[in-house]
């Protein structure tokens, strides 16, 4: 049976995640200062690189409308992605569909993390990474947060520079490759993208150990 509130006679409903700035104002009153936020983008896809963004935000100068960069139109995302390099420390990383298929994926993100959280214009006192690992080799105390994109500003501002970068780097893909659709479907397994690999076979950005691109036996 659904609890009911006293006030109103209509079922409690699970409170909404939304993205803060409480995780870094914690931090930052404990003497960790800055505040970095880590994401990456592409994990999922058949083909390109994934790609990864740290983000240091300025506490004064935070862009309105930070949110996972899947809950934003792609307009939106653009035009948050101008805001945050305009206002804060950006870095950005990315391992090849060959490094992906060497390392796997989940150590293939980490690296790029990690590789993102080093090239910071400043150096990081503690990064919050979305998800539930912390890469290796960081030179500063972490947290992982799960949904932490839509928990963290400075995580999602990652996501979203994570994001609108890796989109670009497919729709320059899609110019070198133009059989595929990488500009459409940005690698993803999408029907399109399936029919075009049945049709001509996979290129050079494919990640042969995914399926179905992995030979089987």
């Amino acid at each position: 049976m659904a609890r009911r509130s006293s006030s109103d006679s209509l079922p409690l409903l699970e409170e909404e995640i939304v993205p803060t700035f409480r995780f870094e104002k914690g931090l930052m009153r404990d003497g960790f200062l800055p505040v970095a936020g880590v994401d990456e983008a592409g994990r999922g896809p058949l083909a390109g690189p994934v790609v990864a963004s740290a983000v240091i935000l300025d506490p004064k100068r935070i862009p309105k409308g930070l949110n996972d960069s899947k809950q934003l139109t792609a307009a939106r995302r653009d035009e948050l992605y101008e805001e945050i390099l305009a206002t804060a420390e950006v870095s950005i990383a990315s391992l090849s569909a060959a490094s992906v298929d060497r390392f796997n994926i989940l150590r293939a993100s980490l690296e790029a993390m990690r590789r993102a959280v080093a090239s910071l214009p400043k150096t990081a006192r503690f990064v919050l990474v979305d998800g539930r690992d912390v890469p290796a080799g960081l030179s500063c105390p972490a947290k992982a947060l799960v949904k932490g994109d839509a928990r963290s500003f400075s995580i999602a501002a990652a996501s979203i520079v994570a994001k609108v970068t890796r989109d670009r780097m497919m729709q320059s893909a899609g110019i070198i490759y133009p059989h595929y659709g990488f500009g459409q479907h940005a690698g993803y397994a999408t029907e399109m993208h399936r029919a075009a690999i049945k049709d001509h076979g996979p290129c050079a950005i494919h990640r042969m150990t995914f399926s179905p691109l992995k030979p089987v036996g």
